[in-house]
């Protein structure tokens, strides 16, 4: 556990909290190695923590786990859990549950357990909090590729936490802000909306840039000087769509979190449903699903602008 500190420091996110935990040394057990746990596990190194073992049942967690955590050894999950001091548990939702069952028959009473769901709370882990652990819900905020800025980008989050007392909550606090992370607490009740909310933020926006790219590739397919290198200003003929796009998503995104709502334009915004009625057509001709996801987002638009009342009946699929 933790070593803990008298500091009362005002400025201290963690003041209020009796013997708040300052940092200490940690051996850590990461399950498993995925890209989740493998760029905690990382960040967590940095952050002068020693990850000793992680499980890696795959060759391809394997292989990643050598090349993000090259000094930990490979091991079985219940054999990591009985040694670590704190023990990451970055498995699947579905498989959580069982996997809590696992390893309470080995797990170290006096570990720091956390899993890295973000839809599920403490609860899950009330086996093992039953046994003497500490347990939390540690959820970074973040999307992870697989590459080394997953590590980097921990630093840049919120961390959504939820644990069962003051000091769960006090210990997920303090190994957030050693990542550089901003601690947020959650309420356990409150996990699934969280997540949904997250989910909706984050996954959708992926979804939504690529039909946006996909549309565009086949707006811009037979423009004049597509072959020709100085017009694509010495990219690939493939970036063009995506150059096209990213300065005004980047610039939507940034305003949306700036200004809410306020920072709607285009046609749903402003009633203009003859225009909203011809992109419904144009879309149909690259693919039907992409329609089905603008019309979606159009209706929530003009609710969102007040513009219903006209947008709403040129997004019938009558009226295609």
């Amino acid at each position: 556990m933790p070593e803990f500190s008298d500091s009362t420091d005002a400025t201290d996110p963690l003041s209020g909290i009796p013997n708040p935990p300052a940092p200490a040394r940690l051996s850590v057990g990461v399950i498993s190695a995925g890209r989740v746990g493998t760029a905690l596990g990382a960040a967590l190194e940095r952050a002068g923590h020693i990850v000793a073992a992680v499980a890696a049942p795959s060759s391809i967690s394997r292989e990643r786990a050598a090349h993000r955590l090259p000094e930990a050894a490979v091991g079985a999950p219940s054999d990591i859990a009985a040694k670590a001091e704190l023990l990451i548990l970055a498995v699947p939702d579905t498989e959580l549950p069982a996997l809590v069952d696992e390893l309470a028959a080995r797990v170290n009473p006096s570990a720091i357990v956390l899993h890295t769901s973000g839809a599920l709370g403490v609860g899950v882990l009330a086996p093992l909090a039953r046994l003497g652990c500490t347990t939390i819900a540690f959820h970074p905020a973040m999307t992870f590729v697989d590459d080394p800025d997953d590590t980097a980008r921990l630093a840049d989050c919120c961390i959504g936490i939820t644990a069962a007392d003051e000091i769960g909550h006090a210990v997920g606090q303090a190994l957030a802000l050693e990542l550089g992370a901003e601690p947020v607490r959650v309420p356990e009740a409150a996990r699934p909306l969280y997540h949904a909310a997250l989910a909706h933020g984050a996954n959708h926006l992926v979804a939504l840039v690529d039909d946006a790219v996909l549309a565009l590739r086949a707006a811009l397919a037979g423009g004049v000087g597509l072959d020709d290198s100085e017009f694509l200003g010495g990219g690939p003929p493939g970036s063009l769509a995506e150059r096209v796009l990213a300065p005004l998503a980047r610039a939507a995104l940034e305003n949306a979190l700036a200004r809410g709502p306020s920072a709607l334009t285009g046609p749903a915004a402003r009633g203009d449903a003859a225009a909203v009625t011809r992109h419904l057509a144009a879309l149909d001709t690259v693919d039907p699903a992409i329609t089905d996801a603008y019309r979606a987002q159009s209706r929530r638009a003009a609710a969102q602008s007040g513009t219903s009342a006209m947008i709403d009946p040129a997004l019938e699929k009558d009226n295609r």
